[in-house]
């Protein structure tokens, strides 16, 4: 069984800073790209940041500048550091990872933290 775990949400001031972080976790024999989602009220999930197994990065515009995707491929974790929050930041957050384990490559998701963005 393959799991992901995500850690590090909470509440922060505009202009503040957060650092999630995802473990993956189980019958785990490679990890292909690993990735951050956000979900905020009422919109659709979109793509954050992705970031290959070789460490190429791919951010949305909306957060070019201001979050960092980094991977540890030893500890099966991703992370994603984000500076400079806003309001519009606000959204539960997922880690997405592409995974081949005992049953085979498969897309595999986490079950969200919470970033909440207020003064």
């Amino acid at each position: 069984q393959v799991q992901l775990v995500e850690s590090g949400g909470g509440l922060v001031q505009p202009g503040g800073s957060l650092k999630l972080s995802c473990a993956a976790s189980g019958s785990i024999f490679s990890i292909n790209d690993m990735g951050w989602y956000r979900q905020a009220p009422g919109k659709e999930r979109e793509l954050v940041a992705t970031i290959t197994s070789g460490g190429s990065t791919n951010y949305a515009d909306s957060v070019k500048g201001r979050f960092t995707i980094s991977r540890d491929n030893a500890k099966k974790m991703v992370y994603l550091q984000m500076n400079s929050l806003k309001p519009e930041d606000t959204a539960v957050y997922y880690c997405n990872a592409d995974i081949i384990g005992r049953i085979g490559r498969r897309g595999y998701w986490g079950q969200g933290t919470q970033v909440t963005v207020s003064s």
